[in-house]
């Protein structure tokens, strides 16, 4: 029988292991029980440190590492540098970005075209477009761009809003010899669906497939979301009908966005009609389709069906998530059975899940709209965090109830907190007032308001 001889390689494919696994301190420790028994680290060895405690600690911790390498006589390189520099740029510090980059270059280690890729998304994340522009130029001179870089170059000019600009670019590449792929024309389309420019994307769809590329789920995904998004109801049904006929794979995530979009849009026998096809097509359910289903039987009053698919759920290894528990709790104040609401807004804080907001939002709509103003009030109070539907809820509903003083300190509350609040809410408050015998009041808030809007605007 052979002995296992403990090596450097095998040394990194533990530390590997353990980072992956998010246990630092073991890492540390199999590194240096391993120097003890002779077993020396590698450029390697360190990088896998330095990427893992940029993912899990930060970069200055990260960064430290290089001073642990260079005592053990060991040089960082491209990979250790490229490794803080998305660090840096993941943490929005974009001057540490830049001198991480400097100091690569005044310690001899060429940049490769990872680093650059790295430092233009960066830019682009913080606004930067120029920036980016002028590294991705660069790129383009030495003739060093890849694939990689073109998407980053448009996928960053998209979301900081310069679709023209981008398509231009996409163009011009492309007469440069640019042979776009899958994964750019996917990018390409997005942003032309956030900009709302849908029959522009359904002709960059049939260009994709006159290039010989073959859609896949994020590509018609991207059209149904913006379609049925857009309300264009008919023609996201008509796309998902061509697409059936063509034969292109028709995925459990693709099915939950029709099914959601249906849903929202009160097409409730269209949502009973997908949900019955995408049954039958044997797809098996994740944390996604179950949620979506869940809303379902819950706008549809029909939570004994709701609770079996939780149940089916657990049995299947699945966890509930956020999402899940706010559907079940704005189920259960839709059918009037708040006690149960409760229970279960009690027990998805036990879970962890004390940070949702709309779960909150939901309890305390319930509680107002019947008639239990004060317990939603103390639910409102015990909130961290509130917003605009927090606050209009309870200043109409405390209307509703007469209380229309009460409602006015709310409302300068939700005003001085520099949020907007729904304007039937403050009609109402300002009605209320003047009905009720408060005019002078009525005029106080109602300035207070037009202040807040100038403010705002």
């Amino acid at each position: 029988m052979k002995s296992c001889r403990l090596s450097t390689k095998l040394l990194n494919v533990c530390l590997a292991s353990l980072c992956k696994a998010h246990q630092l301190k073991k890492a540390e420790s199999v590194l240096v029980d391993s120097i003890r028994l002779g077993v020396l680290p590698d450029v390697v060895t360190y990088n896998t440190l330095v990427s893992a405690y940029c993912r899990l600690v930060g970069i200055d911790a990260a960064y430290s590492v290089l001073y642990r390498m260079r005592e053990a006589g060991i040089s960082p390189d491209v990979i250790t540098y490229n490794s803080l520099i998305a660090g840096a740029a993941r943490s929005c510090q974009l001057t540490r970005t830049l001198d991480l980059f400097e100091e690569m270059i005044q310690m001899g280690v060429p940049p490769d075209v990872w680093s650059y890729n790295t430092l233009m998304h960066g830019f682009f994340e913080l606004k930067r477009p120029d920036e980016a522009y002028r590294v991705f130029h660069h790129l383009l001179v030495e003739g060093s761009t890849c694939a990689t870089t073109c998407n980053i170059m448009f996928n960053g000019l998209f979301k900081n809003g310069y679709m023209s600009n981008a398509l231009m670019l996409f163009r011009n590449l492309q007469r440069r010899g640019f042979v776009p792929q899958l994964e750019t024309y996917n990018i390409i389309i997005n942003g032309l669906c956030r900009g709302g420019r849908v029959g522009r994307a359904m002709r960059m769809l049939n260009e994709l497939g006159q290039a010989g590329h073959v859609p896949n789920a994020i590509t018609y995904t991207t059209l149904l979301k913006f379609c049925l998004k857009k309300r264009k109801f008919e023609l996201g049904l008509k796309m998902l009908s061509e697409m059936k006929q063509k034969g292109y794979t028709f995925d459990g995530f693709a099915y939950c966005t029709v099914i959601g979009a249906s849903i929202k849009a009160g097409k409730m026998v269209k949502a009973t009609c997908f949900i019955e096809e995408m049954m039958k097509a044997g797809i098996k359910h994740d944390i996604v389709s179950y949620n979506t289903l869940i809303n379902f039987y819950c706008k549809e009053g029909k939570l004994e069906e709701a609770y079996k698919l939780l149940d089916e759920m657990e049995k299947n290894g699945l966890v509930c998530d956020q999402y899940t528990h706010t559907i079940m709790i704005d189920g259960l104040c839709k059918a009037g059975n708040l006690e149960a609401a409760k229970r279960h807004l009690n027990h998805m804080i036990s879970m962890g899940f004390d940070s949702n907001l709309v779960a909150f939002n939901c309890m305390v709509d319930g509680l107002a709209k019947s008639g239990q103003i004060d317990d939603a009030m103390k639910l409102y109070k015990s909130m961290d965090t509130r917003d605009s539907f927090t606050y209009s809820s309870l200043v109409y509903n405390l209307c509703k109830a007469g209380r229309y003083r009460s409602a006015s300190k709310l409302l300068l509350a939700c005003l001085r907190s520099g949020l907007e609040i729904l304007k039937s809410a403050q009609r109402a408050v300002l009605d209320g007032l003047r009905h009720s015998g408060f005019p002078r009041e009525a005029r106080k808030i109602k300035s207070k308001i037009l202040m807040a809007r100038i403010i705002r605007d």
